[in-house]
């Protein structure tokens, strides 16, 4: 029995993927928040 390529469900996986990127970018976004907010209160 050969795997064909491409015939793998992949739908939990980019699931996954996805709600990783999204809370990368939601984490990065709050660090620049409080980057931001801590250099203007330093200023």
């Amino acid at each position: 029995m050969a795997h064909e390529h491409g015939s793998m469900d992949i739908r939990q996986h980019e699931k996954t993927f996805n709600g990783f990127i999204r809370m990368a970018i939601t984490v990065a976004a709050i660090s620049i928040g409080v980057l931001i907010f801590m250099a203007l209160l330093n200023a």
